[in-house]
């Protein structure tokens, strides 16, 4: 940090102000986590009584023993995996080319086709029509359906089309003397010069797919299709009402808090582990994509 001494009053109380402010938002964001996972570590007695805050109260695993038991958990576990990593391949094999083709001020009838993507932006068919139209397609109830159905989204082709424009033509053109076709200069040229624009574009893809909810809660009729967030509905509005399980808490050291709060976690933790790994091609990934020269 620089030497304070070296700014005015005035901008020393600027900077502290900023510092105080900063740190009280990165608390907000952080407590939830907090709280979350001390809440699936705690007695399920004293989660029930409200006494969990910060810290885990009556320190126990056997909440997550229960999840971890369960063969749905596991089941809706991989579901989840398939439709993040299928989906996201999905979306980054017409995002890319997508991208690529609106970036070209040769293609013909360019503008109206931009014009197209951002209206998908702002206006879509529907919640039924939609839902029509996948029944007619046969993709209801269907690990296709949830792959390929939302594959394409109009915000990442833009700023992924943005980033291929701020790309200099002389690279281009010296590709062009080589001999290469459109092809060749879309997977030697521009991808490579554009890591951080698709490493955000996949990070979006893959926080939206693994929180996929609603739609895979409508479409998804068979359980063993359903991934990890509509599992956790399914358990939230079950077990309340399961006499069977409010029966195994007479002697049991977990509650309906703590196995809610335990399946949270374990849905949180891949994506805790892959952002790392991508987060430092995101900020210039969505600086260079958001803004067209």
């Amino acid at each position: 940090m620089a030497n304070m001494n070296l700014y005015s009053r005035g901008d020393r109380l600027f900077v502290i102000t900023n510092m105080v402010l900063i740190g009280l938002f990165a608390i907000s964001t952080l407590y939830p986590f907090i709280y979350i996972a001390s809440l699936s570590m705690s007695s399920g007695f004293e989660a029930r009584a409200g006494k969990v805050l910060l810290t885990p109260v009556a320190f126990t695993l056997e909440a997550y023993q229960y999840v971890l038991s369960d063969s749905q958990f596991w089941i809706s576990y991989g579901n989840t995996f398939i439709y993040t990593i299928g989906g996201t391949i999905a979306s980054l094999a017409f995002i890319i080319p997508g991208a690529y083709a609106l970036s070209r001020p040769q293609l013909f009838g360019r503008r109206f086709w931009n014009l197209v993507v951002a209206f998908t932006m702002w206006f879509n068919a529907g919640l039924i029509p939609f839902f029509l139209n996948m029944k007619d397609l046969g993709l209801l109830d269907s690990y296709f359906g949830i792959i390929i159905g939302f594959a394409v989204n109009g915000f990442n082709i833009i700023l992924l089309r943005n980033f291929f424009e701020s790309v200099p033509q002389s690279f281009e053109e010296a590709a062009r003397m080589d001999g290469a076709n459109e092809f060749q200069v879309l997977w030697k040229v521009y991808l490579p010069l554009s890591k951080p624009a698709i490493a955000t574009i996949t990070l979006f893809c893959i926080v939206s797919r693994w929180n996929g909810f609603f739609w895979a809660m409508v479409l998804l009729q068979d359980e063993d299709k359903i991934p990890l967030q509509v599992f956790l509905r399914h358990t939230i509005a079950t077990l309340s009402d399961d006499q069977e399980f409010g029966n195994s808490l007479m002697n049991a050291n977990y509650s309906f808090e703590t196995v809610s709060a335990a399946i949270i976690v374990c849905s949180i933790i891949p994506v805790l582990l892959v952002y790392p790994f991508m987060q430092k091609y995101f900020e210039k990934g969505i600086l260079l994509g958001g803004v067209k020269e």
